[in-house]
């Protein structure tokens, strides 16, 4: 019954992605104004859940050996996976252009980014530690909307559907359920696997923040913009993490 559980949560942190696309439509092409705040707000919310989430309790709960190899091996992950990601050229059918090509761009990478997000959830939930789950779930929703906004914006003036850009946002985050599941049975079925799989995960999200998300945010030339979006997600998950006593 856990386990279906598990699978329903990492659904709905992937259908919140979904309400990325909402300011799109409403702002149509003006939306990529306050992409800089958007994604400096996903990097805020991450880099506090991977640390306070996950990283901290891996310390709490495991030797420095476990969380050492854990955290390596999640660094490891997540830059294979962007290595192989950039060795394939992405093909779109009988579409071509400069913005269709960089559609699929963001959706490949967030899609492939979504992984170490749903480790983090079934890591979380199999947790005992009280309010942690509920923690890690609210910062993977929250910092999934901003990823949601940035799936779509590429995709309006390469003339895609709003149903195509609602299904595309919620596609990259697939993966989601799917990881939760396998790290919630891993951890659930194996004892003493939970510090490994904090660290691997909490390290593998930090890694997408410092690599991609945080200096995607910067490299729209509105630093102000960016760094005010990284305090205020940063903020919102710090006084969620001191109301529930982490």
């Amino acid at each position: 019954m856990d386990v279906l559980w598990v699978a329903l949560i990492g659904a709905g942190t992937a259908l919140a992605t979904g309400l990325g696309v909402l300011p799109v439509w409403a702002l149509g092409e003006g939306a990529a104004r306050y992409r800089p705040a958007l994604e400096g707000a996903a990097a805020g919310v991450m880099g506090v859940a991977a640390v306070v989430g996950l990283l901290l309790p891996a310390t709490d709960s495991g030797s420095a050996v476990e969380v050492v190899v854990g955290a390596a091996a999640g660094v490891a992950f997540l830059l294979l996976a962007r290595r192989l990601l950039r060795r394939h050229e992405l093909h779109v059918g009988h579409l071509s252009g400069a913005g269709v090509q960089r559609s699929l761009l963001v959706f490949a990478v967030l899609f492939v980014h979504s992984l170490p997000e749903g480790l983090a959830i079934g890591t979380a939930y199999a947790s005992t530690t009280e309010g942690l789950g509920l923690f890690v779930i609210l910062a993977i929703a929250l910092q999934n909307v901003p990823e949601g906004t940035a799936t779509a914006i590429p995709m309006v003036p390469a003339g895609f559907s709003r149903r195509a850009q609602f299904w595309a946002a919620v596609g990259t985050s697939v993966p989601q359920p799917v990881g939760a599941v396998i790290a919630f049975v891993l951890v659930d079925q194996i004892e003493g696997l939970l510090p490994l799989s904090f660290a691997f995960a909490g390290a593998a999200m930090l890694a997408l923040v410092v690599v991609d998300t945080l200096p995607g945010a910067l490299g729209h030339g509105r630093v102000r913009l960016a760094l005010a979006g990284a305090c205020l997600g940063a903020g919102v998950m710090l006084l969620l993490s001191a109301l529930l006593g982490l």
